[in-house]
């Protein structure tokens, strides 16, 4: 059999603290899901859940006689938060399904272990480990974590009609733990369930896309997303851009070590329209620092490779940092893709490379007026105040940032009578 009592994340005082509470007085308690499927994958484990026989009151009160704090982070579906020596351990009591609708299910609370295990969406997901560390497994994982084979538990289909975000999690998890091809099952199943994905909330579908993007490669889960006809039912933006420019900023991403950006692999594959980006931001209810960055992306102008260094401050200015470097990353990916066959896309991706470093080290100057010194120089309140501002500020960039505030405010009484 095999066992994971020798992992450093198993033998944690704290996770062992936990366990033998839960498996005293007629209780059972194991290791649940995602914590054992990494292990055996040879991944690092970040959070540890556990499933008990015990109900959620049940836990609340041995966690309060033995001075452990509870949390009752989702007690009317069975889960419960430790939290000890500032880790949190979320227990959740077994369960099988009453009713589902594709959105949320009618759980009752319950003591079978294979029962609990069928109610949950892919085999690698329905592994345990016992307080002994013996891994349990009643659906077939063990053999799909050897070939990381995502698959559906039973019948693809009716895991998916239980909830609709599983289509996305099935090419979520093939994108972080898959090889190959997708279960053909799972995949049919997925394509012909597509339209239920718009019952699910905006939120709900963003954190699934978000964590897909996040996967070091996500670029086999984006082609078959899209051959399914699950990526444009989610990212309609995507269908005439397609997923082209994933392989090579993944690749670009390895060579140069940077980290991989969710976002930015987003606007890889959207087109670069500031009004359709707004609509998608809208839509997906993104995040105002989410939203912000596509709408930077979409106004930043695409520097040429013989752009004079001032003139690029300049644009870094007027636009941001922000959207020019993610132009400027997709951009050189790009280039390094064609670089192989195409001198002039070597040498351009060397200018690249250059300006990055730049955009990357800039410092935004600080305009030396403001209103108020518009105002003193005996300008009257109103509208010309401002135009009189933006007009000294857009001589003062032109002038790449030279002109001291002397100068600027002599520029004032200059412009004051026009």
């Amino acid at each position: 059999m095999t066992n994971l009592s020798s992992e450093p994340w198993f033998r944690d005082p704290a996770l062992r603290r936990v366990l033998d509470l839960l498996n005293a007085d007629g209780g059972e308690a194991r290791v649940a899901g995602g914590a054992v499927r990494n292990s055996l994958m040879g991944i690092p484990v970040a959070d540890i859940d556990i499933a008990t026989t015990l109900e959620p009151q049940d836990v609340v009160e041995r966690a309060a006689a033995a001075g452990i704090k509870a949390v009752p982070t989702g007690i009317d579906h069975g889960t419960v938060t430790l939290v000890l020596d500032g880790k949190g351990f979320e227990v959740t009591t077994l369960r099988r399904d009453i009713a589902t609708d594709g959105r949320r299910a009618t759980v009752a609370f319950g003591k079978d272990w294979q029962t609990d295990a069928e109610r949950r969406d892919l085999t690698i997901n329905a592994l345990y480990a016992d307080a002994q560390g013996e891994v349990i497994d009643l659906v077939g994982g063990l053999a799909d974590v050897e070939t990381r084979t995502v698959r559906f538990i039973g019948n693809a289909e009716e895991r998916i009609a239980e909830d609709y975000l599983r289509i996305l999690r099935f090419f979520r998890f093939f994108a972080h733990y898959g090889n190959g091809r997708p279960d053909a099952d799972g995949l049919r199943a997925c394509a012909r369930a597509r339209s239920k994905l718009a019952t699910l909330s905006a939120e709900r579908i963003w954190s699934e896309l978000k964590k897909l993007l996040s996967a070091r490669d996500p670029g086999r889960a984006l082609l078959w997303m899209r051959q399914s006809g699950v990526l444009s039912e989610i990212l309609p933006e995507t269908e005439k851009w397609g997923i082209d420019a994933i392989p090579g900023l993944v690749a670009c991403e390895q060579a140069l070590g940077w980290r991989p950006e969710p976002m930015l692999r987003l606007a890889a594959i959207v087109p670069k329209d500031a009004e359709r980006l707004g609509a998608l931001s809208l839509r997906l209810r993104l995040s105002r620092a989410e939203a912000r960055f596509l709408d930077h992306f979409a106004r930043a102008p695409k520097p040429a490779e013989t752009v004079k260094d001032a003139v690029f401050d300049r644009d870094l200015y007027r636009y941001g940092t922000e959207g020019i470097i993610a132009v400027l990353k997709l951009e050189l990916a790009s280039a390094r893709t064609r670089a192989e066959d195409d001198s002039g896309a070597m040498a351009r991706t060397a200018r690249l490379s250059a300006l990055l470093k730049r955009a990357e080290a800039f410092v935004k100057p600080q305009f030396p007026l403001s209103g108020a010194d518009v105002l003193a120089a005996g300008v009257e309140p109103g509208p010309r105040v401002g135009k009189v501002l933006r007009t000294i500020e857009n001589e003062w960039v032109a002038a790449n940032f030279t002109a001291d505030r002397a100068k600027l405010i002599a520029r004032i009484k200059d412009l004051g009578g026009q």
